[in-house]
């Protein structure tokens, strides 16, 4: 299991500045390995914090770039609660990712959430088919965030697709959180990334991060422990204030 290595910064466009040098150097050196870069994004303040500098890298090679969702609300793709809506508008409307290697939940099947999530497995295992043959993709980097309870994807505490073992992504109903109705990647597809990073910023994360990275717990995000990939965490002061924990120098 993955041991976490923490990176701690006085505030979140410090972050950005360190994430976007940090997903550049893993774009090109998945590029380099096998011709792409796989990486799942997830909601909230991440796709603004991620594209704040990496939009602007002349070194990227968007054209390379084959973009997923860790989760999505099922709801059109033009909604305001749509992490697709978010990313468009922080990351994919300023580089040259070609829309066709951007993956999103199909528009004509978001009122049918279990049909939305076998749909987007589809998409998963037709893009993954021809590089891999085991039982989970791997992809090169996904982009996680935290609540306050300490969900992460669509995963929440207590919920019983913490159990999910065999589907790549899963149908939820119920999110305590709304959008009630959402996909979710599973955990297992968490755990077989080259590359777990978490991205958490704000005082309102304070209390949930040392109980993530310094006591036993399953809450989701604790959960996330990729067997053979690295798992990162990128924070800025504020969010890892209560941390007991050193956290490391930053170098790529």
């Amino acid at each position: 299991m993955a041991t976490p290595i923490v990176y701690s910064f006085p505030n979140c466009s410090e972050v950005s500045v360190a994430l976007a040098k940090f997903v550049a150097k893993a774009s090109a050196e998945a590029i380099q390995r096998h011709g792409r870069f796989t990486i799942a994004l997830s909601g909230g303040s991440l796709p603004q914090t991620l594209s704040a500098v990496l939009k602007d890298d002349p070194s990227v090679q968007w054209s390379k770039w084959h973009v997923f969702f860790a989760d999505e609300r099922c709801v059109p793709l033009d909604h305001e609660d749509s992490n697709y809506l978010l990313a468009k508008r922080a990351l994919f409307d300023h580089v040259s990712i070609p829309d066709a290697q951007i993956y999103t939940i199909n528009n004509s099947l978001v009122k049918d959430t279990a049909k939305a999530s076998d749909d987007y497995q589809d998409t998963l295992r037709k893009v993954f088919a021809s590089k891999t043959d085991v039982m989970f993709p791997v992809f090169d980097m996904i982009l996680l965030g935290i609540g306050p309870d300490g969900h992460t994807c669509s995963l929440f505490p207590g919920h019983p697709l913490l159990q999910e073992q065999y589907e790549w992504v899963a149908p939820i109903e119920d999110s305590p959180k709304p959008p009630p109705r959402r996909i979710t990647l599973t955990l297992p597809v968490l755990n077989h990334c080259h590359a777990a990073v978490f991205v958490v910023t704000g005082d309102n994360k304070k209390d949930i991060v040392p109980m993530v990275l310094e006591q036993e717990s399953n809450l989701p995000s604790q959960m996330v422990k990729p067997t053979h990939g690295k798992l990162y965490w990128f924070f800025d002061d504020d969010a890892s204030c209560n941390l007991k924990m050193k956290p490391q120098q930053f170098e790529l």
